[in-house]
């Protein structure tokens, strides 16, 4: 597989062992791609009407901030993901925060992450930066959401 859009079954999107490769984590399958994270959300942003930046610079206005932004990567569906590090580092993962059911820290550096339908991962982000960034992107989706509202 060469190209993957971002779906409602993504749950996340993690540097693969080459630093030109993904592995993406889904509900029910992995697969291994030969894009790096960010190409995957640049990719599955253009390929629902916008890009990766254009998002970012969305997400940024609305959020306040400049840096870690959550991407909404479709708009009808909500499905909004948040990397761990910088989306510039070669080891930031992307993580789906509609498919988070909880999350627990395992030691200052890792987060263990338990998905709805029962997988679990964990990331090498501390606990407070990834509930941070949970907090974020929940805020970027509730903005919309209001927005969508009163456009209506």
């Amino acid at each position: 597989m060469k190209d993957y859009e971002i779906n409602d079954d993504t749950l996340a999107i993690i540097p693969g062992k080459d630093m030109w490769d993904s592995v993406i984590v889904e509900d029910t399958y992995n697969y291994e791609i030969k894009m790096k994270p960010l190409e995957i959300v640049d990719y599955s942003c253009k390929y629902f009407g916008s890009s990766y930046e254009g998002r970012k610079i969305g997400a940024g206005e609305m959020l306040n901030s400049g840096y870690k932004l959550p991407i909404m990567v479709e708009d009808s569906k909500n499905l909004i993901i948040f990397p761990t590090i910088s989306p510039l580092a070669d080891d930031c993962s992307w993580i789906s925060l509609k498919n988070i059911k909880s999350y627990s820290k395992v030691n200052n550096t890792k987060t263990k992450v338990e998905f709805k339908n029962g997988k679990t991962l964990t990331f090498n982000i501390s606990y407070n930066s990834f509930n941070n960034q949970v907090m974020r992107a929940s805020r970027l989706e509730s903005i919309i959401r209001n927005r969508k509202e009163k456009a209506k």
